[in-house]
């Protein structure tokens, strides 16, 4: 699995952790049942404090998304998929909401915000096919 932390975003690392983590179960990347990495490996890998993945890994069982198996680590919940859908929604929603009110706030009217959100659908839809 690869992570990326981007330590000047403003967003905690654990944080982002916790949030790529629930992004990858939503797409399938991470299956139910499946394990996720160690504290000490992805700690590794990301070179930071393991007591900050394990911050993380705290986090994503309060959610409901990550459980431990007893001597091998923490699993994928069956419930983890939908559970992290509902969460990547609620972030985008939020996200959305924010843009919006900077273009209404900026003195563009419904019509152009509309124009311009379809213009930017229209490029990822399209991404690759050409």
């Amino acid at each position: 699995m690869f992570f990326q932390i981007e330590p000047h975003n403003g967003l905690a690392v654990y944080d982002q952790i916790v949030r790529q983590v629930k992004f990858a179960v939503a797409d399938g990347a991470l299956e139910p049942g499946e394990l996720a990495p160690s504290v000490r490996e992805l700690a590794k890998e990301l070179a930071i404090n393991p007591n900050t993945v394990a911050r993380a890994y705290r986090q994503l069982q309060d959610d409901g998304v990550l459980e431990p198996v007893r001597g091998t680590g923490l699993a994928v919940t069956r419930p983890a998929k939908k559970l992290c859908r509902d969460a990547r929604r609620e972030l985008l929603a939020t996200r959305i909401s924010q843009v919006v009110a900077e273009a209404i706030h900026s003195g563009l009217d419904a019509n152009e915000v509309e124009k311009l959100f379809r213009g930017e659908l229209k490029k990822f839809m399209n991404f690759g096919k050409e």
